[in-house]
């Protein structure tokens, strides 16, 4: 009774299987890559709302990437690392936060995608209309495309953990290191047709729409530099889509790792290997790609640590 009682509210994530002798050293790593994140993508977003210079669509639009990486970020690894000092048996976790994690998860991963194809717009505005740019790209316009990039994903989401939250349960070994939707769904012993039809239907829309768009938008950006000969528009043009599609080729392909290696179990070791590269090597990445890559986010920095020596050398 009293093992049927504990195993309705409580489940057991499996965790990493990491040598003890590595756990501390594992925990210090990976504490120190969540404070970059924090610091690296909070400084971003902060440094462009405090600079008027920066207030152009494409820095406001990059703050859509920042916030929802620290929000991607703050959901997972807080939670691994107080599992890294925690023994293998004390790895729990209620089944109702196990939800809410699960919900988070699937709402970063979604808006990462979402918040892309709104950038990419942004840059076929402003390589292929460039005299109408000012007047598409307005702050309504930005604002309404920030809102639209984190309003669509919700209700896709909250049916898909809907479903699983619905199924009766029978297992409560999370074989993860944190909670999704798949994880739920095979927590039942009942038939989980309806989850993976809608599963495989949700998963077709996003990257359906999301490579769809993003492919056409540089077709579209492609035959403008190829028509134009112009090398200064081409150069900038290189410069600001080559590291957005390096961050969606990233996000891209580290998601469809993730999701081919759900259908193989004895791979499970995989894919947390793939989900730490979507959930902690990718947002570190965003911020250097686009902090040292934006030449007016590079140069602002630059300023910020020559005042920060100024003022040191100052005191002494």
């Amino acid at each position: 009774m009293e093992n049927s009682t504990f195993g309705k509210d409580i489940l057991i994530l499996e965790g990493f299987n990491i040598p003890s002798q590595s756990c501390i050293p594992s925990f210090i790593l990976l504490l120190i890559v969540y404070i970059f994140i924090m610091v690296s993508n909070m400084g971003l977003v902060v440094l462009i709302f405090r600079n008027s210079g920066l207030h152009q669509p494409m820095y406001l639009l990059l703050c859509n990437m920042s916030i929802n990486d620290v929000f991607g970020a703050s959901v997972i690894i807080p939670h691994v690392l107080r599992d890294l000092l925690t023994p293998d048996s004390q790895r729990v976790i209620r089944y109702m936060d196990c939800v809410v994690q699960a919900f988070c998860v699937h709402l970063h991963a979604s808006a990462s995608h979402t918040v892309l194809m709104i950038m990419a717009f942004d840059r076929y505005v402003a390589i292929c209309n460039p005299l109408r740019y000012s007047t598409i790209m307005t702050h309504r316009m930005v604002l309404g495309l920030s809102v639209w990039a984190w309003v669509i994903p919700f209700p896709m989401v909250g049916i898909l953990i809907g479903l699983s939250v619905r199924l009766t349960r029978c297992r409560w070994i999370i074989v993860h290191f944190s909670c999704n939707n798949a994880s739920l769904f095979k927590l039942s012993c009942e038939s989980v047709l309806i989850n993976n039809i809608y599963g495989l239907g949700y998963t077709v829309v996003l990257l359906g729409s999301s490579i769809g768009s993003v492919t056409l938008t540089y077709l579209r950006i492609a035959m403008v530099c190829l028509r134009s000969k112009n090398k200064t528009l081409n150069r900038k043009a290189l410069q600001t889509c080559a590291t957005h599609l390096a961050v969606y080729a990233i996000l891209l392909v580290s998601g469809f790792i993730i999701i081919i290696l759900h259908r193989f179990p004895q791979l499970a070791a995989h894919r947390k290997v793939a989900a730490v590269m979507l959930y902690v090597v990718l947002p570190a990445l965003n911020a250097l790609i686009y902090g040292l890559q934006i030449k007016e986010v590079r140069q602002r920095v630059m300023a910020l640590f020559h005042k920060s020596k100024v003022a040191s050398m100052d005191a002494k």
